[in-house]
């Protein structure tokens, strides 16, 4: 990823945007509030920030660049497989997704209320809790080569096991990330397949 162009998409207050500036990524840092890019920019005045609402049109000056970052933005979108497509059309190499999820086996987006008024939430009050199958099977449509990490972070909302019902605890946020590109990614760390089972790291 060193020295690559990032697009990072829903990027808050800029908690992840440093991992990328170690690595001498040129940044565009977007989110769709503004409130939000205050705080962004003051953390790091070299970062290019701009509003931008994941959930309508891109901006047409908005250009593609090698590896987009979308880390838990999806799920506070209400229809999350428009934006993938709109996500794609700005991904040059790569696409690096994490979202919130819920069990179960079928294609399903599972939209849920969330309060806009909160700048962690949904900016339009809808978000969503899609199934890890439709994530994968949207992702195959829009890129050659789409992967899931064969392990999970050290983190209670990352499951390990797919395959057991969903938990009881309905209001618990549960979470996985994927890995789309335009080119093959030979490492061992990543399957070319969507895991039932996962170890942590």
């Amino acid at each position: 990823m060193a020295g690559r162009t990032v697009l990072e998409l829903g990027a808050g207050v800029g908690d992840h945007t440093s991992f990328f500036l170690d690595r001498g990524c040129k940044i565009t840092a977007t989110d769709a509030r503004e409130e939000n890019l205050v705080h962004l920019r003051a953390r790091f005045p070299t970062v290019s920030a701009r509003m931008v609402d994941v959930e309508r049109d891109f901006p047409a000056d908005l250009t593609a660049h090698d590896i987009v970052y979308a880390y838990g933005v999806l799920y506070h979108l209400s229809e999350p497989l428009s934006a993938l497509k709109r996500i794609a059309s700005l991904t040059k190499e790569m696409l690096l997704l994490e979202t919130c999820v819920s069990f179960g086996a079928e294609e399903s987006i599972n939209e849920v209320a969330e309060d806009e008024n909160d700048p962690t939430q949904a900016a339009n009050g809808v978000g969503c809790r899609p199934t890890r199958s439709l994530i994968f099977n949207s992702l195959k449509r829009l890129f050659p080569y789409v992967y899931v990490p064969r392990t999970q972070p050290w983190h209670e909302e990352f499951p390990t096991n797919w395959l057991e019902p969903a938990p009881a605890n309905a209001t618990r946020l549960y979470r996985s990330v994927f890995i789309a590109s335009r080119t093959p990614l030979t490492t061992a760390v990543l399957a070319e397949r969507l895991l039932s089972i996962q170890t942590k790291e």
